[in-house]
């Protein structure tokens, strides 16, 4: 999108990105480095972002901290976008997902075992 067709959709600041999806403006440049985000330029040269740019820095702060790698989010980008996945795509969501959820399963595996020791310590003053 052109800044001539900013009109037609109203574009946001660098800080408002960040303010909004609760990330430092920096999170938010750097996003923009790795190709994640495109932000179009102002006469004056400031970055200017739509409205989507929230939601999708929300979606890569949770994808950053389920272990995706950035390039990895790239690839995933296509299926956000577009709401529909090639078979290539559809098995590395699949992967990432099972690998989400073994991660899942270890962090209650260890949860249960804190309320294990917090029951025991309880009874024990």
């Amino acid at each position: 999108m052109s800044v001539t067709e900013a009109a037609a959709e109203p574009l946001i600041r660098i800080g408002e990105v960040a303010r909004g999806a609760g990330v430092s403006v920096r999170a938010v440049r750097y996003y923009e480095e790795q190709g994640l985000l495109v932000a179009e330029r102002s006469p004056s040269g400031q970055r200017l972002y739509r409205q989507d740019a929230v939601p999708l820095v929300r979606f890569f702060q949770q994808m950053f901290a389920a272990g995706l790698t950035s390039r990895r989010i790239a690839e995933l980008l296509p299926c956000w976008d577009a709401g529909h996945t090639d078979a290539g795509q559809r098995a590395m969501l699949r992967a990432e997902r099972e690998r989400i959820q073994a991660k899942l399963d270890d962090l209650q595996a260890t949860l249960d075992q804190l309320d294990g020791v917090i029951a025991i310590t309880d009874t024990h003053p």
